[in-house]
């Protein structure tokens, strides 16, 4: 498999097989990219090998358990390892050669990935019996052999000195060829990174025959490193020199190579930035629903809907965002309102601005709307009983105080402005001023509908003052 060990095989042939082996389970290389094997899945694996008492069948079956389907194929791989080192006896070679064979025994495939590995070892190989053993997996298994153990088959193979001939082995590998994964030429250049050293004293080479490795070398010590055993290769680093540059001409322009760079590159954060006057207006007024904004910043918001009325369309607003607008920032409510008073959503917004909490800041904003444009009649009256309705319905006495006096202040405004019409709401706010006819800023508002009585008595203020004396 790993290394070339005669000189019918070029060292190109044996890298492709031994590249070859990582291609039958590619998304095993992937996952696991060093060792094949956990050290103590070669520990057991190890302890496996060294049953030559026991029959095959029953040594496979301890394989089977100790190895799930992924790992046998791992399993398989280091064995081929071993073989090829030399690090196995006889009789564990005899196990491990088995194991190969049983592994892929019921898969139906036309080859192996260790096919290569047995007819290489069929044509090296000196030890008779090995030769006869490896020979039944290329032909036909006997049907005793899986009961046997590496004993008795050596012993049958005792004094048969009849020498074995070869099969044709070129048809093996052809066979192998067509049906195994293919490598490419560049994936095959690869050699096996890892090289036994027995300087240490931790290991000792069998000898050449290891037909006698059994009897002369009974516990023979092999301690390996499981990171030792991988399909990683070590592949020849490509040569990519810099093209030289070419001598510039008189009429080309010469490169120019400052001695001194700066460290790391300027970045200009203002690039794929869009500066337009829209973006800022849209984060500013949704940033001015949540919280009050300084004036420059207002003063943009201002500065943006002047110069284009249909970004107000386009900035985010919504009816359902108008009472928190109102309550942060009451100057940039109103522009919105102005800026929106063509929509047909308008009515919507009066009604958000309606149904609000009464508060200063959305009386200036109703106040500041009635200045500026002509606003519904039915949305002006609508309001005012709501200012109304929330003064009467108040329970704390201090809150309710400043909030008559807040009304009442607006009610003049909206008076003297001739914004409403007395007329319209005489009685409800009449009675309003008698109700809250202590404070004093109820009492100036009651004056002045007296004054505007007097000034233009008609039928309905002469009822509504006799009903109200």
């Amino acid at each position: 498999w790993l290394k070339a060990q005669t000189p019918k095989q070029t060292e190109l042939e044996c890298t492709e097989a031994y590249r070859g082996l990582s291609r039958w389970v590619p998304w095993w290389a992937q996952a696991h990219p060093s060792a094949m094997l956990s050290q103590q899945e070669l520990d057991n694996l190890l302890t496996i090998l060294r049953e030559p008492n026991k029959p095959f069948e029953q040594i496979a079956q301890t394989f089977y358990r100790s190895f799930t389907k992924p790992d046998q194929f791992k399993a398989g791989c280091v064995i081929c390892m071993l073989i090829q080192d030399n690090l196995l006896t006889q009789t564990q070679r005899m196990v491990g050669f088995y194991l190969l064979y049983d592994i892929y025994r019921n898969e139906g495939q036309a080859t192996t990935p260790f096919v290569p590995l047995v007819l290489e070892i069929v044509e090296q190989t000196s030890d008779a019996a090995e030769r006869k053993f490896l020979l039944q997996f290329l032909s036909s298994l006997p049907k005793d052999l899986p009961k046997q153990s590496v004993q008795s088959f050596l012993q049958s193979c005792t004094g048969d000195e009849r020498e074995i001939e070869l099969p044709d082995l070129a048809a093996f590998r052809r066979m192998h060829q067509e049906s195994a994964p293919t490598v490419g030429a560049s994936a095959a250049l690869g050699v096996r990174p890892v090289i036994n050293d027995g300087s240490d004293g931790r290991w000792v080479s069998p000898p050449d025959d290891i037909s006698n490795v059994s009897s002369k070398f009974p516990d023979f010590p092999l301690e390996l490193n499981s990171e030792e055993l991988t399909l990683l290769s070590l592949e020849p680093a490509w040569a990519r020199p810099v093209p030289p540059l070419l001598e510039a001409t008189v009429d080309e322009v010469f490169w120019l190579s400052p001695s001194q760079l700066l460290s790391e590159p300027l970045w200009d954060y203002t690039m794929c930035v869009d500066t337009s006057r829209g973006t800022e207006v849209k984060e500013l007024i949704g940033k001015a629903v949540k919280t009050p904004l300084p004036a420059n910043q207002a003063q943009v918001i201002v500065d943006g809907l002047g110069q284009d009325a249909k970004l107000v369309y386009h900035c985010g607003m919504t009816p359902k965002k108008l009472p928190e607008l109102v309550e942060n920032n009451p100057q940039i409510a109103v522009e919105v309102l102005l800026k929106l008073m063509g929509s047909s959503q308008i009515s919507l917004y009066f009604t958000a601005l309606v149904n609000m909490e009464m508060s200063l800041h959305s009386m200036e904003v109703v106040n500041r709307l009635t200045m500026s444009v002509d606003l519904p009649p039915e949305f002006i009256h609508l309001y005012i009983s709501n200012c109304i309705s929330s003064c009467e319905n108040i329970k704390d006495k201090y809150m309710q105080n400043r909030l008559v006096r807040l009304v009442c202040v607006f009610l003049t405004s909206l008076i003297r402005n001739k914004t409403i019409s007395v007329t319209d709401l005489f009685i409800e706010v009449q009675a309003f001023c008698i109700e809250f006819s202590r404070i004093r800023e109820a009492a100036s508002l009651f004056r002045l509908l007296k004054t505007l009585e007097a000034e233009s008595p008609g039928p309905h203020l002469r009822k509504d003052s006799a009903l109200a004396t």
